[in-house]
């Protein structure tokens, strides 16, 4: 069974939104001034060699307008030949490939591609995705990727009224920048006292 591992950029208020994406959000890229080489090479570990991508349709569309675009990048070069998984009501025109759509079940179509074989699932991006990911147990890891900047505004990592759900630490490192790379294991619900 393939893992799915969901990695996003955050700012300590929450917000993983990066990009104008029609909404005036007016806080683009945020996190350039904390890019290293040292973060980069962490990136790369976390993504792993071979893995594919779950993508909810916007962020495919953002992907799909950068990515193809960029060479001699590793991390370009591992997204570009990951096959992407794509949830959307508009599987015929993913011309960024190999892509497919997830199907009109979200549940049952990721349930599907991780019962195949195949490299790890990776999300990033796609905040309504990774709340219900998460809320149905299709979630095995999380990484979070801290930047030290309060944005304010914009998409928050999950989506209000997300379930609880208990998460066990795996560890964390730090860049030079002060970004800290922190990893988590999805554990199951919530528990109380």
């Amino acid at each position: 069974m393939r893992t799915l591992k969901i990695i996003e950029h955050v700012s300590l208020d929450g917000v993983i939104q990066n990009s104008v994406d029609g909404d005036g959000f007016p806080s683009t890229d945020w996190t350039g001034p904390y890019r290293t080489p040292a973060g980069a090479e962490l990136m790369l570990s976390a993504h792993g060699e071979r893995f594919d991508l779950l993508l909810g349709r916007r962020t495919y569309d953002i992907f799909a307008g950068f990515w193809p675009t960029v060479s001699g990048v590793p991390m370009a070069d591992r997204l570009n030949a990951a096959k992407k998984y794509v949830v959307t009501h508009r599987p015929e025109d993913l011309g960024w490939g190999p892509a497919e759509g997830v199907g009109p079940d979200l549940v049952e179509g990721v349930r599907a591609i991780k019962a195949q074989e195949g490299p790890g699932l990776v999300v990033t991006g796609s905040s309504t995705l990774t709340s219900a990911l998460l809320e149905h147990g299709l979630a095995d890891e999380v990484v979070l990727v801290v930047y030290p900047v309060l944005v304010g505004t914009g998409k928050r990592l999950f989506a209000a009224g997300t379930p609880g759900q208990t998460l066990e630490f795996a560890g964390t490192t730090p860049t030079p920048s002060g970004v800290l790379l922190s990893t988590y294991r999805v554990a199951g619900p919530l528990k109380s006292a």
